[in-house]
């Protein structure tokens, strides 16, 4: 009897543990694919053993996209996992049966960066992108450069700027503006 009661204890822990892993396998995958699509991402749309219906595509400026079948959608707001079920959807409608598709972003919308950098203008952003790796990208501060005078204009809020730190996460389409220093 005793060696049965340690048995199911030990099955439940191991069960519990199993329960913990893919909660935090899920939970990642969700911080994975919580990327908003916007205009000017390059995007593959590949379905599994159609390739007459994979295709590279770049969002228009309104955030659409031509897809064969389903004409223009509108992908704007939408993160890649959406969309993905979306054209599944949409082909399972009298196209295909069980289509199998794969979205990913080729290319991401730039952002901006102006002031006082060595080189302001547009870059591609990478993910995990922060102030730091984008002032590198844009050749570094110049000598009047401030430190502490670092504003961003977000895509969703481009009227209001937010006082930031070097550590600041950037997203695709910001606005960045490095003020001078006065000393």
């Amino acid at each position: 009897m005793r060696l049965v009661s340690l048995f199911t204890g030990r099955f439940m822990l191991c069960i519990l543990c199993l329960l913990l892993a893919f909660s935090t396998v899920s939970s990642a995958a969700e911080k994975l694919s919580d990327y908003q699509l916007g205009s000017g991402d390059l995007l593959s749309i590949k379905v599994f053993g159609e390739d007459d219906l994979s295709i590279e595509v770049r969002l228009s400026d309104a955030g659409t996209l031509a897809y064969p079948f389903l004409g223009e959608m509108d992908v704007l707001n939408m993160t890649i996992k959406e969309l993905s079920e979306t054209i599944t959807v949409g082909l399972a409608d009298g196209y295909l049966i069980n289509p199998n598709v794969y979205v990913t972003v080729l290319e991401y919308r730039e952002f901006f960066i102006n002031g006082e950098v060595e080189k302001p203008g547009g870059y591609p952003y990478q993910p995990g992108l922060t102030l730091q790796k984008a002032v590198a990208i844009a050749g570094g501060f110049t000598e009047r450069a401030s430190k502490t005078k670092l504003f961003i204009a977000r895509d969703k809020q481009p009227d209001k700027q937010l006082r930031i730190k070097l550590s600041t996460k950037i997203h695709p389409g910001d606005i960045i503006t490095i003020e001078q220093s006065f000393f």
